[in-house]
């Protein structure tokens, strides 16, 4: 690492990779970073090529000896990394809109990591994400895998079982989201915020919330319930507020991807009214994303658009930035990522994945212990858990069986005749990217227990 580092952004044509390169850029003097490789997919050429060209005139603006390099070749562009990043899309936006569609024909909510469409997101993910591990056991065996391809948890799940890749680390927005959400609710400065998360990706609680280390978690749990509005919320999720008695009674801090199990059926009406009128969040992000690219191929544009925060990814590339900065110069910071719980959160699996705050080392991220969940939410994150688990165990055996239970268990489909009617629609919808389920005519192969 001495003459700096080496970075592979896999899914590099993604429109989130300005905010990427823009936070290597700030951090340049403590995170050398000398080589970024981005890579895509041959579909993806285009976008990696516009991408690429914006990447390539941000650095010359910044004047820093930063080479990017454009590649198809995941394999020549992985070898010797320090860190791989990852943040891609089998299937694309058009995979996503599938997703989000089908289910809502059958009156469940079509969402991109929660319920079928985290499932089928899961399942033409997870064999990627695999593939790529054995790439880099053989060609960087030291390096880190950064994921931050959704579903994040149950990608990291996969990983952690699937794979012989130790260093590993998911990361989200969500957390960071709420954590600024909170800072603007106390009129204060991020870094004066400290909120202590656990649970699980998008199934994320703080337990308590902290301003210049003094307890502060009742006064939020009011400003969360003090209106229309809670004002903490993302992009792809409306807002549409919370009973004031169910939060303080809960008394802790939901995330925005709360409101698919405790708002299920307001959520699915508002679904199907943007399906009917807008489009799903799919379809409106294919704009979105048509406008960067347009943006993106200006010759004079040198410096990340704002217009990237409409995609609705704030805060995800600075907190790659963050916690590969913390890796590397050992910072031992505190930041929520989704690691092996080793003993973190009580009633999970010590070997499954959590999202919890750690300490970040230059040897990885160390959980800090919090003990048990409250009583109220624990069933719903065991629940997930065991849904992320069974999820990915159809993911890497393909088993049609194992799927079905995936389906049926979570908790937003209402019955297993249900759930078959959307797994079978939906395998032979995404049939080109899950070769794992179409290897043989027989379905009947009996699902792995664990």
């Amino acid at each position: 690492m001495s003459n700096g580092l080496k970075i592979v952004t896999i899914g590099g044509g993604s429109s989130y990779t300005p905010e990427l390169v823009e936070g290597f850029i700030k951090r340049y003097d403590k995170l050398p970073v000398k080589e970024l490789w981005l890579v895509d997919i041959p579909e993806g050429k285009e976008k990696l090529n516009i991408v690429g060209g914006l990447a390539k005139r941000m650095v010359d603006k910044a004047g820093i000896p930063m080479q990017i390099h454009l590649s198809l070749d995941r394999r020549e562009a992985m070898k010797d990394a320090d860190f791989v990043t990852t943040q891609f899309r089998v299937g694309l936006l058009d995979a996503r809109a599938l997703d989000e569609r089908i289910p809502l024909k059958y009156g469940v909510i079509g969402q991109e990591t929660n319920g079928p469409g985290g499932l089928f997101k899961g399942l033409r993910t997870i064999p990627v994400i695999l593939d790529i591990c054995k790439d880099m056991e053989e060609l960087c065996p030291d390096a880190w895998l950064i994921n931050f391809t959704n579903p994040a948890g149950m990608v990291t799940e996969a990983v952690l079982r699937y794979s012989n890749i130790k260093k590993v680390v998911g990361l989200c927005n969500v957390p960071v989201g709420m954590k600024m959400s909170v800072a603007e609710m106390l009129g204060v400065e991020g870094e004066r915020v400290h909120i202590d998360f656990a649970g699980l990706n998008h199934m994320v609680f703080g337990l308590d919330v902290y301003m210049d280390g003094k307890k502060v978690t009742e006064q939020v749990i009011d400003l969360l319930t003090g209106g229309e509005q809670s004002g903490m919320t993302m992009k792809n999720i409306k807002d549409l507020g919370w009973e004031k008695e169910f939060i303080q009674a809960l008394g802790i801090l939901p995330c925005p991807y709360h409101r698919y199990y405790y708002q299920t059926s307001k959520m699915l009406e508002q679904e199907l009214e943007a399906a009917r009128t807008v489009g799903t969040r799919a379809e409106v992000v294919k704009k979105i994303e048509a406008e960067l690219f347009e943006l993106y191929q200006d010759p004079e544009l040198d410096i990340k658009p704002p217009q990237l925060e409409q995609r609705g990814g704030a805060y995800y590339s600075d907190a790659a930035c963050n916690l590969i900065d913390s890796i590397y110069n050992d910072k031992r910071d505190i930041q929520p990522v989704n690691v092996k719980n080793n003993g973190a959160i009580a009633s999970i699996p010590a070997e499954s994945a959590v999202e919890i705050n750690c300490v970040i080392t230059k040897e990885g991220p160390v959980p800090i212990a919090m003990g048990d969940l409250p009583v109220a939410v624990r069933g719903l994150v065991q629940q997930i858990k065991s849904f992320e688990r069974v999820a990915a165990e159809a993911a890497v055996t393909g088993d049609y069986k194992t799927a079905l239970l995936a389906m049926t268990i979570n908790p937003l489909v209402p019955s297993d005749s249900v759930a078959k009617q959307i797994l079978d629609e939906m395998l032979e919808a995404h049939k080109k990217y899950l070769p794992q389920f179409f290897k043989d005519a027989s379905k009947d192969a009996s699902p792995l227990q664990n």
